[in-house]
Parts: structure tokens; sequence; C-alpha cells
């Protein structure tokens, strides 16, 4: 029997079809008939079966992390931030450099007990000591007057200071130890420089309320200038701890200026710690 010639082309294109070549191609025309006959239903039904999808650039949204701002790198920092930086590194280098005698071994290690004795007369319990004395030898009510309100001075410089050390708590350029007497005055950390406040305002005062020839005057500003370079010597505080110093030591001189205590109200003070009650009488 005669073969059909359109039979035999039908068979052999089915099985050209069906080669492994061929076969994306015969998918795809598939998925696109399936994608057209999907394309006749009308949109009212696809919207009752289906969720409506997110547009891509919700889902690109929804899909970028978002990190916190602690961890991106600032490129362009702030002009303040660089000078404040700059200024930090200039003051550490030179502290470091100042610190000439902080220990033994430093390029002026022997000077160092003569730098710690000038540090000395400028401690907080030195001058509240000599204070103490000097009021108990005192015999006039204007001496008196005038040695508790530098002894409340005292007081009050040591509780600023040792209130802004606890807030900052910046250490030294040099890792040390605070000694026993530190401790004890509260003078643990470097900012600001106790003893430069301390001497700043001592001088003040006594400039103020003592009568000194002109080279007694020299000799004291230039005291306190030496005690406040002395721990930067030592290597317990930087400059700016010093130079900080010298300016909260003016201002605490300002402050007691201001609330200075008159005669009557020393002699109560005094009458008090001495159990004496003869003033309330």
């Amino acid at each position: 029997m005669p073969c059909n010639p359109s039979r035999i082309r039908a068979r052999a294109r089915r099985d050209v079809l069906g080669r492994a070549e061929f076969l994306s191609l015969h998918q795809s025309q598939r998925n696109g008939g399936a994608a057209r006959r999907e394309s006749h239903i009308k949109p009212h039904q696809q919207h009752e079966h289906e969720p409506q999808a997110p547009s891509e650039g919700v889902k690109e949204r929804a899909e970028t992390p978002r990190w916190p701002e602690d961890d991106c790198m600032r490129l362009n920092p702030s002009l303040r931030g660089i000078a404040v930086s700059s200024l930090l590194a200039i003051d550490i280098h030179l502290s470091k450099r100042l610190g000439v005698c902080a220990h033994a071994s430093s390029s002026c290690g022997s000077v160092r007990t003569v730098v710690t004795l000038l540090a000395l007369t400028g401690h907080g319990l030195t001058w509240i000591g000599g204070t103490l004395v000097c009021l108990t030898r005192s015999s006039t009510q204007a001496g008196q007057e005038v040695l508790i309100n530098l002894l409340l001075a005292l007081v009050l410089d040591i509780l600023m200071v040792a209130g802004v050390q606890k807030l900052v708590k910046r250490r030294g350029p040099w890792e040390m130890n605070p000694g026993f007497l530190d401790c004890v005055a509260m003078d643990e950390y470097s900012f600001p420089a106790a003893h430069a406040s301390r001497a700043t305002m001592v001088s003040r005062f006594l400039l103020s309320h003592l009568v000194l020839a002109v080279p007694l005057r020299v000799l004291l500003v230039l005291w306190a200038f030496l005690v406040g370079l002395s721990r930067v010597l030592l290597g317990q505080h930087h400059v700016t701890d010093m130079a900080c110093g010298f300016a909260l030591g003016s201002l605490h001189y300002i402050l007691v200026e201001t609330m200075w205590l008159p005669s009557s109200a020393c002699q109560t003070l005094l009458s008090i710690g001495t159990l004496s009650w003869g003033p309330f009488y």
C-alpha cells in the first residue's frame, strides 16, 4: 500500500520537534498559549481570585536593609569635628613631650622630687591644714573672717573639681595610678587640673585680701603658674587640663567674692566649731 506523502511529512515534523534542541521552543509556545488563554480572563475575575502583587519599587524598598546610623561611614566629616580632633591630637602630643618628669627614667627624672614638692604646695590638704592652723592662732575678727572664707573657698574648689572630674573621667597622658593624697582629695582624674585651679584661686584670693609688695605679688602669680605646670611635667595632666584648671580657679574666686560671708556669720561658724555658744546669747 503506498504511503501518503502528507502523513510522512507530519510524522517527520513531530520527530524533529521532539529533539532536545527544539524542546525549549516547543515549551515556550505552550507557555505562550497558556498565557494567551489566561489573558482572556476578565480583570475583575482576576482580582477576585488572586491578590494583587506589590509593585517593583515597593518590593525593592521592602527588601533593602536599613543600616543604623552608627554603622554608616561618614565620608564628609564636619569642619568642627576635624578641628576638635586636631586640637586633641596636638594636646596629647604636646603633653607627652612635656612629661619629662613622669618617671624616674625620664629625661629630667633627676628633678622629679623637686617638682613633686612644688606640686605638693598646691595640694588641697596642704592648704586646708595650713588654713586651720592659722585660724586657731588668729585673734582678730578680720583675720578670722578672711581665713574662714578661704577655708570655704578651698572646700568649694575641691568639690567642684571632683564633680567635673567624675563627669568627664579623662585619664592623664601617661598611665599612672593616683596617689594616696590624690584619692583623699578626690583628685583621681585628669580634667580639670585640681592643682592649677586651687593655685589660681588661692593666689587671686591672697592678692585681693593681703597687702603685699610688688615682688611678692609677682612671685605669687609665678607660683600659681608653676604649680599648674608641675603636674604636666609629672605626666598627671594634659596642657588643656592645666588651662581649664586656671579658668576654673578664677571662676571659684569670683563665686567666693560674690558669696562672701560677713564677720558675724564667720563668728557664728567659729563658735559652732569650737563649741562656744557665746555669740548666740
